[in-house]
């Protein structure tokens, strides 16, 4: 069995320590006060049990808590008193330096948590241990100094959570749509070098490629781009090839019609297509930022952004080839064709490409192809979209935080404007906490969530005052060059963060294990869900009523826990132990979603979910799990269907590993090892080095490669599948999601 120490070090149990601080407790208090070697042996048996119960490995914390527990449950007070004083003695002598053991850890890769904290990130490498030592550093100084204690306290507890403190000492906005075209058309500015207007489509993908880098170090959240910004210059090689071959025709004398040399000047677009696509993947996932990972980048395919015509069309082509070589993969250290992480990609599903006969539906057909080997893209439909947003289509930031709808007509000739915007930075309310501290009482649940919601507000006002004076030039490709905006250089980006240009998030998770809480049931059961979505309007109230008093953009948001699930899911057991369907997990839920372990169809869930999803409008995503799908592309596209008529956005997720000790491709499974630790495992060879394979899994609307913590873990290995092989008739399943009553 395995222990958590304080500095995040792995290390084995050892009931000695335990027997030994209990000893030193003990000889503090008069003789006929002391236990017995026999009671000390006893509690020390008591607590390694306890240990064992949770399925996981127990931190330092958390085992002091248990010897605690049992000192007071045995009537062992006096002694029970003198180990709390100790515990707080060395606590203070430990809250002097608190940054000191941990990055001692991370340099010398020990540290089993932030080994396992971001799944797109391999530890071992000196730049991501930087990135990681230096956020420790602002963690601490956020902690010590920076944000009001009652915050503090409550985000170590586990009742709130304020995303990326170790970027919080900066001053750092979260997420974006970047504004490619105002940076491509008019010119942009990267490492103090002036970019011009890209004279080719390759040109412009390279640019592109450099300033998507330039903003991952400059933001701590995901970004998005368009391909309708980069398909212009399309035809700006195209016109370039023309005179080219004219004039290499001509050289040469040989005589040829416009046909002609339009035709071979089509042949080297397209080749320039492939090469662009291919620059933007390649460097996309070769690149590092200063945080140490890949850049977080979405790239967006919606047709209809740009007119009919040649354009469109250029567009549809360049989609198809992102599509192409995307269902090719990378080569691996093997070299091997794996599945990437990076970029995600979304497919829009509208009119004219979801119907069988309709004019791009061989794009959508291809999509499906992508989404079974390669897990993206996801799916957006231009339907529903526009019944949420006011009638626009626009990409999320990064996996799923979604902009205000612009109704005040920002951009040219009063065209609403979303690529330029961005997210000043999110945080999520634990509402299974909620549930659990009202001890069912209906009434006091609603308090707490006053209550609760309120201290967000505190928290996330924290997050926008430390961004409010922000100077420009602390980002200048952002804030001065076009990313985001053209501001002039020692002027603030104030203004940005008001009048809706920009949003601010109010999180959720567990919202599966609140209800099951409070109402003993399931969310998709009907007076759970009644329940559930109670909660839904209350957040979204709560949000409106800020953003009247303020002239800020709240915004209700579907948090994708990565790490934190697990973190919750600790603070849980810790404070109110283990509660069958409700804390006895390692995760939560993330956001509404159905219960991993819950058995529900594709559609229904779907269907279910899209009720949840149209009241998280600052961002959302829903998914289903679907097993290798590669020979059965119709099912995907029934699924792709139901989409499109049902939900705004949604994934599916299927398996797609590696194992680079015999080569099986297909699902690796998670196993528990000796210690019980949960661990991966090849079916075929039984490789269980995680350095000898390549695993791709969907944790929180992305694709992660670099494994995940304990809890997130657990999660994955638990998930049901939504949709099977197995020949039945889809039509006859979509009528009976379809029956379910929409509130």
């Amino acid at each position: 069995m395995k222990i958590i120490k304080r500095s995040g070090e792995e290390e084995v149990f050892d009931g000695g320590k335990i027997i030994t601080a209990i000893k030193k407790a003990n000889l503090t208090v008069t003789p006929d006060r002391r236990l017995s070697d026999e009671e000390i042996v006893s509690i020390e048996a008591q607590v390694e049990a306890d240990c064992l119960d949770l399925n996981r490995a127990a931190s330092v914390e958390e085992i002091q808590d248990m010897v605690e527990d049992r000192l007071m449950s045995t009537g062992n007070h006096e002694v029970a008193r003198k180990y709390i004083t100790y515990r707080y003695q060395r606590a203070l002598v430990r809250k002097s330096n608190t940054t000191d053991e941990k990055i001692m850890s991370l340099i010398e890769c020990s540290n089993e948590e932030v080994k396992q904290e971001n799944s797109n990130k391999n530890p071992t490498v000196n730049s991501v241990q930087r990135d990681y030592m230096a956020g420790e550093v602002s963690r601490d100084i956020t902690r010590r100094f920076l944000l009001p204690e009652d915050v503090v306290k409550a985000h170590e507890e586990g009742i709130i959570h304020f995303h990326d403190s170790d970027y919080f000492a900066q001053h750092m906005h979260n997420c974006c749509l970047v504004n490619l075209e105002d940076m491509l058309q008019n010119g942009t500015v990267i490492s103090q070098t002036l970019i011009e207007r890209p004279r080719s489509f390759s040109t412009a993908c390279n640019i592109a490629t450099q300033a998507i880098a330039q903003i991952a170090s400059s933001q701590y959240g995901g970004q998005s781009i368009t391909l309708s910004h980069l398909v212009p210059f399309v035809d700006v090689s195209r016109r370039k090839f023309r005179e080219q071959v004219r004039a290499e025709l001509e050289e040469a004398g040989v005589q040829a019609s416009d046909e002609k040399i339009n035709e071979i000047a089509e042949m080297r677009v397209r080749k320039e297509i492939k090469d662009g696509v291919q620059e933007i993947q390649y460097q996309v996932i070769t690149l590092m930022t200063t945080n140490g990972q890949a850049p977080f980048i979405t790239v967006f395919m919606y047709l209809d952004e740009v007119p009919e015509g040649r354009l469109r069309d250029d567009l549809a082509a360049v989609i198809e080839e992102m599509l192409r070589q995307r269902i090719l993969g990378v080569k691996n250290e093997k070299g091997v064709y794996i599945t990437p992480a990076f970029p995600k990609l979304i497919y829009v599903l509208d009119e004219d490409n979801i119907s069988e006969g309709s004019k791009y539906w061989y794009l959508t057909r291809l999509a499906a192809k992508c989404t079974a080997k390669r897990m993206v893209p996801d799916y957006i439909s231009a339907k529903k979209m526009k019944e949420y947003k006011n009638g626009d289509v626009y990409p999320c930031m990064g996996c799923r935080s979604f902009l205000t709808p612009d109704t005040t007509g920002l951009g040219e000739n009063g065209a609403h404007k979303y690529y330029g915007r961005f997210n000043q930075g999110v945080v999520t309310i634990n509402l299974v906490d909620v549930a659990c501290s009202s001890g069912k009482d209906e009434k006091r649940f609603w308090e707490l969530m006053e209550e609760r919601t309120e201290l967000c507000h505190k928290a996330l006002m924290c997050r926008h005052d430390r961004l409010l004076g922000t100077p420009s030039d602390v980002a200048p490709i952002l804030w001065q060059f076009g990313a985001l905006a053209r501001l002039s250089k020692g002027e603030t980006i104030d203004k940005l963060l008001y009048d809706n240009y920009s949003t601010i998030s109010l999180g959720y998770a567990g919202l599966y294990e609140c209800t099951r809480y409070m109402k003993g049931v399931s969310h998709t059961d009907e007076e759970g869900k009644d329940f559930a979505l109670r909660v839904m309007r209350f957040l979204n109230d709560k949000c409106n009523k800020w953003k009247e008093e303020s002239n800020i953009s709240f915004s209700l948001y579907g948090t994708p826990l990565e790490s934190t699930t697990y973190k919750f899911a600790k603070c849980l057991q810790k404070r109110f132990g283990k509660i069958e369907g409700v804390t006895d997990k390692s995760y939560i839920t993330n956001s509404y979603h159905v219960h991993v372990t819950e058995n529900i169809d594709a559609f229904s869930k779907l269907k279910f979910e899209s009720e949840f999803q149209a009241l998280s409008p600052g961002g959302a995503i829903s998914y289903v799990e679907v097993p290798n799908m590669m020979n059965n592309l119709d099912a995907v596209l029934s699924v792709m269907r139901y989409i499109y008529d049902n939900i705004m956005y949604a994934e599916l997720n299927t398996k797609s590993d590696y194992c680079q000790c015999c080569g099986f491709t297909g699902e690796i499974k998670i196993v528990n090892d000796e210690d019980g630790k949960l661990i991966w495992e090849c079916p075929n060879c039984g490789n269980r080095d995680q350095d000898k394979m390549n695993v791709a899994r969907r944790t929180c609307g992305y694709i992660g490669t670099q494994y995940w913590n304990q809890g997130r873990t657990q999660e994955i290995r638990e998930r049901v599948l939504h949709l099977s092989n197995e020949q039945f008739d889809l039509s006859d399943m979509i009528k009976e999601a379809d029956k379910v009553p929409v509130c």
